[in-house]
């Protein structure tokens, strides 16, 4: 069963153009590693009424919208062994005072796929 790595990010809106710049650098890397798919989505209808709202759940600032991305892979064993391979690749090297969003409120983690239709 495929498993994914999910992230929600908040960026800011002046930033978006840097952020996709990074991301479609980052997505062509995890794919030539192996990862089976790469999305990076930017806030769209995020006005929500009911349960909590992307803008909230990151604690949004005046300015910032979020994106909620995904890399999906055969297995969280061939993840473990791309993302050790990502990790190492100096094409992806940042100085974290230069990313374009704020890390400390970027949210990820791990889930094995418990429906596929």
């Amino acid at each position: 069963m495929t498993y994914v790595d999910g992230f929600v990010i908040p960026v800011p809106k002046k930033q978006l153009a840097a952020y996709k710049k990074v991301s479609v650098r980052a997505g062509k890397i995890w794919k030539e590693f192996g990862a089976l798919d790469y999305k990076e989505c930017v806030g769209d209808d995020l006005a929500i009424k009911w349960g909590l709202p992307f803008l909230k759940l990151v604690k949004a600032k005046p300015g910032e919208t979020v994106v909620f991305s995904w890399i999906t892979y055969k297995s969280k064993a061939q993840r473990d062994k791309i993302n050790a391979k990502v990790m190492k690749d100096p094409r992806l090297k940042m100085d974290p005072a230069t990313m374009p969003f704020d890390t400390k409120r970027m949210s990820y983690g791990g889930f094995k796929v418990f429906v596929d239709v």
